[in-house]
């Protein structure tokens, strides 16, 4: 069975909170389970969500800050405990190597696994997957940054009505689809005419940088884009200047892209927690106004519409399906167009 998944292990920038631990991400694309950015606790976080280390086929850093790599150690040398059997390549940034190799061999630990190291060298470099080609993009960030692209080769979808017409059922099927044409008592039929052209699906993983031609490219007809929004508008000087993006240009981003569904991530402690507070002791169990802001600390107050106001300001852009994330949630790749197919909620709970 064909299982396309986000699986949200961190939301936070720069320091983990009380709500939200490291960036981690965790890409499943059905034979391929890929690791994007395991910052710190994200051994943990994969045993709240459910995710082994055996799953794990690849892992992709993007740049080496302290939030994208820090779990490198525990999720690298776990590899080596379990006993993954088969071979998991990693990706990074060539020209900060020396950095995955202090992480990869940061304390004393029995290697076992057969990890490859397979570094990002220039702007634009693919690497084949069982998924399809991942493309690597340098993206506007202070150090060497990349963000990723996995794009799925375009195919063809079987239409059942035509196959019938023609009489054309089992094994024969298989070698339409092989060859590209099949020969009957009454002629040739070719592959064109009882198929239909079926896109592949892409996913697109974008972190810290400012604005940027890669950010567009890499998000291009993404089917499920996880992008940095670390600001809101009212720090966009603070976000240009540092190198990353607000909520705002996250969703600009997805609305000139044609993207499908948004993932905002990666989120500024400053703003406060994403979901609205519990109330303090002797405080109304619901409501809204005035009754419950007196009894509610002013911090508190500021921070209940925190997740709002990021989907907000990406809305003011963005029409398509927006998911401001938590950590632990799961997010499938929306399916495929199809006439009758049912789209999968946006988001879940493990």
């Amino acid at each position: 069975m064909s299982v396309r998944e986000l699986t949200v292990l961190g939301t936070a920038s720069q320091v983990p909170t009380r709500h939200r631990n490291h960036n981690g991400y965790v890409l499943r694309w059905d034979r391929e389970v890929i690791l994007f950015d395991p910052g710190e606790g994200t051994q943990r976080q994969m045993l709240l969500a459910g995710v082994a280390a055996s799953d794990l086929t690849r892992i992709c850093v993007t740049h080496f800050h302290g939030d994208h790599c820090l779990g490198l150690p525990g999720v690298i040398q776990r590899l080596s405990l379990d006993r993954v059997a088969h071979p998991v390549d990693a990706h990074f940034p060539a020209g900060d190597g020396e950095y995955f190799a202090r992480l990869r061999h940061a304390s004393s630990f029995y290697e076992t696994a057969e990890l490859h190291e397979r570094p990002v060298l220039a702007d634009g470099q693919a690497f084949e997957t069982a998924a399809g080609r991942l493309e690597a993009r340098r993206l506007r960030h202070p150090v060497e940054t990349y963000g990723y692209r996995l794009v799925e080769p375009d195919d063809r979808r079987m239409l059942p009505d035509r196959l019938a017409a023609y009489g054309i059922r089992g094994p024969a099927v298989g070698e339409l689809a092989r060859t590209g044409h099949l020969d009957l008592p009454g002629g040739r039929v070719l592959l064109a005419e009882v198929s239909a052209p079926r896109p592949g699906q892409r996913f697109a993983f974008v972190m810290d940088t400012g604005l940027c031609d890669a950010v567009f490219a890499l998000a291009e007809r993404a089917d499920l884009l996880v992008i940095e929004s670390t600001f809101l508008t009212e720090d966009a000087a603070l976000a240009a200047e540092v190198g990353h993006l607000t909520a705002a240009q996250a969703g600009r981003v997805a609305a000139e892209s044609g993207v499908r569904r948004l993932v905002l991530t990666h989120f500024s402690q400053r703003y406060g927690p994403a979901t609205r507070p519990k109330p303090v002791a002797g405080a109304p169990v619901s409501g809204t106004g005035p009754a419950v802001a007196g009894t509610v600390p002013a911090a508190a107050r500021a921070a209940v519409s925190t997740a709002e106001r990021f989907a907000a300001e990406a809305r003011e852009h963005f029409d398509g399906e927006i998911v401001v994330a938590e950590d632990l949630i799961r997010v499938p790749v929306p399916a495929r167009s199809v006439s009758g197919a049912a789209t999968p909620p946006a988001a879940s709970a493990p």
